[in-house]
């Protein structure tokens, strides 16, 4: 099961943090990856990280503002995210890979349940 949190209310510039954590499987076995979906949009990939931490992926849109890492000690994964923009409103899910790195949907087998980004002023 994987639980994020972290969500709510900014404004733009602003900034957030999500966390997403694991039960029932050791979170540092698998890539984890942070995708987004907005009303009538697809689901789509934001930020992805190896198992061991050593490799991150980010969408475009993105780069530069988030930054995904894992917290060993705490085994959890974070999201941490800046200079917020109108667009990255969404649910963000939580994921865990298949194996040890994946950027696309299909990489990832089991999913949060999504905690919402609203930003707005």
């Amino acid at each position: 099961q994987l639980v994020e949190s972290g969500g709510g209310l900014a404004q733009p510039g602003g900034s957030l943090t999500l966390s997403c954590a694991a039960s029932g499987f050791p979170l540092n076995e698998y890539a984890v990856g942070w995708f987004r979906q907005a009303p009538g949009k697809e689901r789509e990939r934001v930020s992805c990280i190896t198992n061991d931490g050593t490799g991150t992926n980010y969408e475009d849109s993105v780069k530069g503002r988030f930054i995904v890492s894992r917290d060993k000690a705490k085994k959890t994964v974070t999201l941490q995210m800046r200079d917020l923009k109108p667009e990255d409103t969404a649910t963000y899910y939580c994921a865990r890979g298949h194996a040890t790195w994946g950027t696309r949907v299909s990489d990832y087998a089991y999913w949060g349940r999504g905690t919402q980004v609203t930003v707005s002023s």
